[in-house]
């Protein structure tokens, strides 16, 4: 997602400076007008914030554990007596309920720009039994460690979209509406082009341009 981020901010007035910070702590600075925007929040993650039409990605969260693991997630009630670790702040849909229950069976660290390695780290070690994370960014991040063959996919929870996000405090409101217009307008111009598809297509993402495109279900004028 962040190519398709650089080539649309490229083409979007003003100058943007990519920062990086614990999730829960990015949310709270744009939520108060202290950053313009996140990077790919589904809109449960942050509802108050400001959303374009169309999402930068679909974004699936999975289990994962180790290759010689038998568990497969089958719903909330297989996860019994597991240990497993999340990322703070994270909404995973059908599973708030059962962590609300049973807090004692998962992890929560901070998401920060570590937290797969780490994750990654803690499954092999035997330290739980299971993560949870989006499924496309951990396939990268476990091909960048050569760890393909030691960690598996065990079945998903949630599929959403992930956007953009800009601020909706009052000194940033009436930018945002602009910005996300135009993001908008690029995130089409990418797919008419077929480049959007050249991208997902590259990193295996499993969805096309044209679903990105309808989930905004809308049609925008291109000058």
């Amino acid at each position: 997602m962040s190519e398709i981020i650089e080539l649309i901010t490229a083409e979007v007035p003003g100058n943007f400076k990519r920062m990086d910070f614990p999730w829960s702590h990015a949310i709270k600075l744009v939520h108060e007008g202290r950053a313009f925007a996140l990077s790919a929040p589904a809109k449960k993650e942050a509802p108050e914030l400001f959303y374009p039409n169309i999402p930068v990605g679909i974004q699936k969260m999975c289990f994962f554990v180790r290759k010689d693991s038998q568990w497969f997630y089958k719903g909330p009630l297989s996860l019994t007596n597991l240990q497993i670790g999340v990322a703070k702040d994270a909404s995973l849909e059908e599973l708030n309920g059962y962590m609300h229950e049973h807090p004692e069976q998962f992890q929560l660290q901070p998401y920060h720009g570590r937290f797969l390695k780490q994750n990654i780290n803690k499954l092999i070690k035997r330290r739980y039994d299971a993560f949870v994370f989006s499924i496309n960014s951990t396939l990268l991040e476990l091909k960048r460690l050569n760890l393909l063959g030691k960690i598996k996919s065990a079945g998903c929870i949630s599929e959403a979209p992930v956007y953009v996000a800009c601020s909706s405090a009052v000194n940033y409101l009436q930018t945002a509406k602009y910005i996300s217009k135009k993001f908008d307008i690029e995130m089409l111009k990418l797919a008419e082009s077929g480049q959007l598809d050249t991208i997902l297509n590259k990193y295996n993402a499993g969805f096309t341009a044209a679903e990105l495109i309808d989930y905004g279900n809308m049609k925008v004028e291109i000058h």
